[in-house]
């Protein structure tokens, strides 16, 4: 219990540290800014929620998430099914699970090419996987050995659905996601490799664990508006830094978290911290 609440500890120093900080903002090679075209603000009736999309696990996905908040299809939807200790489900215009948007239905992305010059950092290699970061998504993925003899010098990999990770719902056909999505309350490693992840939430995870439950819910909690960041107004757009897995800071956090947690050792155990100013 005492490594757990210093790994806690530690988690939370580095962000308040960086936040109280006077001067310049939080620069390399500990913390790194968010992309603004790919973080998505979610403001809902319990509180605001950012992700962090993913272009390089599902870049089909993201331009689809993207264009529906351009063309303020989320704005005013229900999480009409949530699921305590599983996930919120949201981003059907009829509110029911029926419906979809006027785009087209996606390809599935449920798995994707991690070359090495994506910025994925390992945290274990369980069996004949390894398991680490790429950006803010947790990611299982087949050991860079095998680059060698792949003709695109890259190895498989999936996001790995620990809480706050967010996904594509679809129907039994596989490319069949369009516009709903399900944002993370817990880990569920049977979504993996079934269910595209095109993100993380970097802020909010305690709103995603507050929306009201139920299928539907007696009184839908509601997505007021969602926006890409960068579509803001500058004096309303606030900055997002999260650690950078290749820096020095990270690599303690990560060495504390795997000592506290030993054997039972998860990726989902990592928890990210993140600047908001």
């Amino acid at each position: 219990m005492r490594r757990v609440l210093a790994l806690l500890a530690l988690s939370a120093a580095l962000a308040a540290s960086a936040q109280a900080a006077p001067g310049p903002e939080p620069k390399a090679p500990d913390w790194r800014q968010v992309d603004p075209q790919n973080a998505l603000v979610i403001d809902t009736s319990k509180g605001r929620i950012i992700v962090e999309m993913a272009p390089d696990a599902a870049p089909l996905h993201v331009a689809q998430i993207k264009a529906l908040a351009r063309q303020h299809l989320y704005d005013g939807l229900s999480f009409f099914r949530v699921i305590d200790g599983f996930m919120d489900q949201t981003g059907d215009p009829m509110n029911t699970g029926e419906g979809a948007s006027a785009l087209p239905n996606l390809k599935a992305e449920f798995t994707f090419r991690r070359g090495a010059a994506m910025p994925f950092v390992q945290a274990a290699a369980p069996a004949a996987e390894v398991v680490g970061i790429l950006g803010s998504l947790p990611v299982i993925s087949l050991p860079d050995a095998r680059m060698a003899t792949s003709p695109d010098h890259a190895v498989a990999a999936w996001a790995a659905y620990c809480p706050g990770v967010a996904g594509m719902a679809r129907d039994q056909d596989p490319d069949s996601a369009n516009s709903q999505f399900f944002l993370m309350r817990a880990a569920y490693p049977t979504l993996e490799q079934r269910y595209t992840a095109w993100g993380k939430v970097v802020v909010g995870l305690d709103v995603v664990r507050a929306i009201q439950t139920g299928e539907p819910p007696p009184e839908p909690d509601h997505m007021s508006r969602v926006q890409v960041l960068a579509d803001l107004p500058e004096t309303a757009r606030p900055k997002l830094y999260v650690i950078d897995v290749r820096g020095p800071a990270f690599g303690r956090l990560l060495a504390e978290v795997r000592q506290a947690r030993g054997a039972d050792f998860s990726v989902c155990d990592v928890d990210l911290p993140v600047i908001v100013r």
